[in-house]
């Protein structure tokens, strides 16, 4: 490994801690004198379910050896979800966290699969960022084997956060 690669490492480690502390704190934060940007959740939402389409699409492409394809969707999938971080810290630092409103065995489930969403959306954060990097030096070989973890769990993180959207949506204040 060379000394790029270790740098490069080493900012996967600070940016894979820092980001999820940093959601965490701006739960705490109101920014004053800003309406609550009450359209935002569609959009983020939207923004997962556009990344999970194309997640699915990237690996078609890879499996017909479209590298090129895959790769471009790859970057788009990363730029999507950076959109989404920052359209959902933009609204959580505006708007009070919503309470799910469901009752009975479906409480159960939508807080089930919001824990599950989000411990695999910390853990993702430092997964695409390694597999991406491998990329970059051209360690196709370690990308793949990353890829074959990294695949599922950003993908589940994707469409759980479509599903939780579309449960909690019928509880936002109006």
């Amino acid at each position: 490994m060379g000394v790029q690669e270790k740098k490069h490492n080493l900012a996967i480690i600070i940016i894979s801690i820092a980001i999820p502390l940093a959601v965490a704190a701006l739960f705490s934060i109101r920014i004053e004198g800003v309406e609550r940007l009450w359209f935002l959740p569609p959009i983020y939402s939207t923004m997962n379910g556009l990344t999970a389409v194309l997640l699915v699409a990237a690996l078609i492409a890879i499996k017909k050896g479209q590298r090129l394809t895959h790769q471009r969707l790859m970057k788009v999938c990363i730029a999507f979800s950076v959109i989404f971080l920052v359209l959902y810290i933009a609204y959580h630092t505006t708007s009070d966290s919503t309470p799910y409103g469901g009752e009975g065995f479906i409480r159960y489930i939508y807080y089930f699969i919001l824990i599950s969403h989000i411990i695999l959306s910390i853990g993702l954060i430092p997964m695409v960022l390694l597999t991406y990097t491998k990329t970059l030096y051209n360690d196709f070989k370690a990308h793949k084997k990353l890829a074959r973890y990294t695949f599922p769990v950003w993908l589940y993180v994707a469409v759980t956060g479509v599903v939780i959207y579309v449960m909690i949506s019928p509880y936002y204040p109006v």
